[in-house]
């Protein structure tokens, strides 16, 4: 399955992405800088997961409940809150109708694979939701006011990121791998 920004097929969980370079390329505009940043961080994401087994994103290395495989699942969904739901005004918020603590839990009929895959393709989608809306398009949020695409593509690039750092921590504790190496 091929993105249609071109990234590396499904098939094989354990081809690496390419490193993520876009913001290297100084885009000229605003929105560019803006999509760029947040796609370099979603490709990171994917670089910091490939490769593991179902076991490796299955591990509790912190305290927490928090999983290689349940950070996946969390920035699918929020991918989904905030462009599927909020920005399209389908709610005027970006909660699930599950649990929060829901996102986290990566159960045993689930596997990384799926988890990667459904990421890419809300991904690929929240890309297509937001190239419909200027940056300046606003939407009612019910605890935060108006908000508009602008602001969403920051919280996500800043989102994406923090979880990325985890991402990081935890699969480095898996297996060593630190940087863009994986």
């Amino acid at each position: 399955m091929h993105t249609a920004r071109g990234d590396v097929s499904l098939a094989g969980v354990s081809e690496v992405p390419p490193r993520p370079r876009r913001r290297e390329q100084r885009p000229v505009g605003e929105r560019e800088t803006l999509e760029a940043f947040l796609d370099d961080y979603r490709d990171i994401v994917l670089r910091k997961v490939t490769g593991l087994s179902d076991a490796e994103a299955r591990r509790r290395l912190v305290t927490s409940a928090t999983t290689v495989g349940g950070l996946v699942k969390h920035l699918r969904w929020v991918e989904y809150g905030w462009f599927s739901q909020l920005l399209q005004e389908r709610t005027n918020d970006n909660r699930r109708t599950h649990k929060r603590s829901w996102e986290f839990e990566f159960f045993p009929e689930e596997s990384l694979a799926t988890l990667i895959g459904e990421y890419r393709a809300q991904c690929e989608e929240s890309r297509r939701i937001a190239a419909r809306y200027s940056l300046d398009h606003q939407v009612p949020h019910v605890r935060l006011g108006r908000v508009s695409l602008r602001w969403i593509y920051v919280h996500m690039i800043e989102e994406t990121a923090r979880h990325t750092g985890q991402l990081d921590i935890l699969r480095e504790q898996l297996d060593g791998t630190t940087g863009f190496d994986g």
